[in-house]
């Protein structure tokens, strides 16, 4: 469980309902049903005409990404990397195809075995990053679709406020009347604003940066492939792929992955 978008979605919300509370405001008074289904519903119906059905209807799966930390394990890979290296340093390359069916990870298992092959180092990279390219062209669509949601909400929140208006203006011989009708005809602009805002453009963001992990683990790996393809010093290996971890996590695992 991601706990940030946790905290994040709570406290957004909170500091929304704490400045209209100190303001001397009342929560009903932002509360309405017709401005809800307008803003949110509206523009979620809308969404559909810019998508294909599966992408909208597949959106609150894609949300629901975020409340998850992806775990990519680089740790186990850099230790499995050069477990194989040192393998394939003492009994070959062809000695690693044993090893592969037991390797969960499909992305180096596809390319060790091109490896075994003997596929020419040339074409594994291109093959590789044809895939990596390909994942990255998947999670760009998703993320498109989120950042879509955010930019249709607070064009239906001012679409719900001009409508409000012309409802106001066609009873303008109440002038008691005048001032609430005003402010139930902003509150579609707060829904739209809080629907981009609060949650649709910072969700988005956190699945762009769970896409730039995954991309960095997975160009690690091609890394590992195409080292270990071309028989480098273990050492080296492990240097090259310590090189993708921050340096905290990097100094944790180095004096393990790196000893004599």
């Amino acid at each position: 469980m991601d706990i940030s978008t946790i905290i994040g979605l709570i406290g957004a919300f909170g500091m929304v309902v704490f400045s209209v509370l100190v303001g001397g405001g009342s929560l009903l008074a932002i509360l309405d049903l017709p401005s809800f289904l307008m803003v949110v519903l509206g523009s979620y119906f809308a969404l559909s005409t810019a998508t294909s059905l599966s992408d909208w209807l597949g959106i609150w799966a894609i949300l629901g990404r975020t409340f998850n930390v992806p775990v990519f394990n680089e740790t186990a890979i850099i230790q499995k990397m050069i477990a194989f290296s040192e393998k394939a340093r003492r009994e070959g390359l062809l000695a690693l195809e044993d090893e592969l069916e037991d390797l969960d990870d499909e992305f180096m298992k596809k390319g060790l075995r091109l490896v075994v092959d003997g596929t020419d180092a040339a074409v594994i990279r291109d093959l590789m990053e044809l895939e990596l390219s390909q994942m990255q062209g998947r999670h760009e669509a998703k993320i498109g679709t989120v950042n879509m949601w955010a930019a249709l909400a607070p064009g239906l929140g001012m679409l719900g406020t001009v409508v409000g208006l012309i409802g106001m203006l066609r009873k303008l011989d109440d002038k008691a009347a005048i001032g609430p009708n005003m402010a139930l005809a902003l509150i579609t602009t707060l829904y739209g604003s809080m629907v981009a805002n609060l949650i649709m453009m910072p969700l988005s963001n956190k699945l762009k940066n769970q896409d730039a992990k995954e991309t960095l683990v997975k160009e690690m790996v091609i890394e590992g492939v195409l080292s270990i393809q071309s028989g480098d010093n273990t050492r080296i290996l492990a240097m090259k792929l310590l090189a993708y971890l921050n340096p905290v996590d990097r100094k944790a695992v180095e004096s393990e992955v790196l000893k004599d």
